[in-house]
């Protein structure tokens, strides 16, 4: 397994220490100067090698974990599996929806939106770029998503896309074929996990959240990982929780 690391929040550049990655792997660094311009085209940018990066893994026969700090690098992720031949679902661990769109969205956010994005929404933005092809919304699983914004539920009440809760995840309820599995780990209840960007109360434990993540990862369908260390960067982590999430879900 190699560990694709992309230290950035979106177009922000994070500091590596921020990132506790396990020992006893191989790490790809994805890092690039960035263009000037708007946001998309600065994503696009730093997601074209990062797809190169997943392709090449995968056509060595490897599974690649891509770690960063944000969900929007699930984009380069699933451009880099389609660059391979792989045509994966997508399981999406997330205290949120992330089906924002840009005419939806009240905070400009663009971080709300890579799953609507993945299911085909406004493909100019960043899609045509990475040679992404859109995934039927009934290919993707949303798991938790306990913190929706209006226009977000009013999408979810009619798409495809198929949710349910953190501890109900077996095997039947999984898009077939091959599959990403993709964790938000501000899925995790925010009083376990201090520090979180957006950090919502009333979520599953960590053993709750490995334990389902496990249960996908058994199937062995899984051809990529994605990490979103949604935390805020120069935290301090004591009891070293982040280092231990990380080992747990890079083996």
């Amino acid at each position: 397994m190699t560990i694709i690391f992309v230290p950035y929040h979106l177009d922000e550049r994070l500091p590596d220490h921020d990132f506790p990655l396990p020992d006893g792997h191989p790490v790809r660094t994805v890092t690039e100067q960035l263009p000037d311009g708007d946001v998309w085209a600065r994503l696009g940018h730093l997601y074209e090698p990062v797809a190169r990066q997943v392709a090449d893994c995968v056509q060595t026969g490897e599974i690649p974990t891509v770690v960063s700090g944000d969900c929007t690098v699930s984009l380069g992720t699933m451009a880099g599996l389609q660059q391979a031949g792989v045509d994966a679902g997508i399981v999406w661990f997330d205290a949120h929806g992330d089906v924002q769109t840009l005419e939806t969205t009240t905070s400009g956010y663009v971080g709300g939106m890579p799953l609507r994005i993945l299911v085909g929404y406004r493909p100019e933005l960043i899609s045509q770029r990475l040679g992404l092809r859109p995934l039927a919304e009934d290919r993707a699983l949303l798991v938790d998503a306990r913190d929706l914004d209006p226009p977000e539920a009013a999408y979810l009440a009619t798409s495809a896309v198929r949710r349910c809760g953190v501890d109900d995840l077996d095997e039947s309820m999984l898009p077939p074929g091959p599959l990403v599995l993709h964790l938000d780990l501000d899925v995790i209840d925010a009083a376990e996990l201090p520090d979180l960007r957006f950090p919502v109360p009333g979520g599953p434990t960590a053993a709750g959240v490995l334990a389902a993540a496990r249960r996908v990862l058994d199937t062995g369908r899984v051809a990529a990982v994605d990490l979103a260390c949604t935390w805020y960067p120069g935290r301090p982590d004591p009891a070293g929780v982040r280092a231990s999430l990380l080992a747990a879900l890079t083996v």
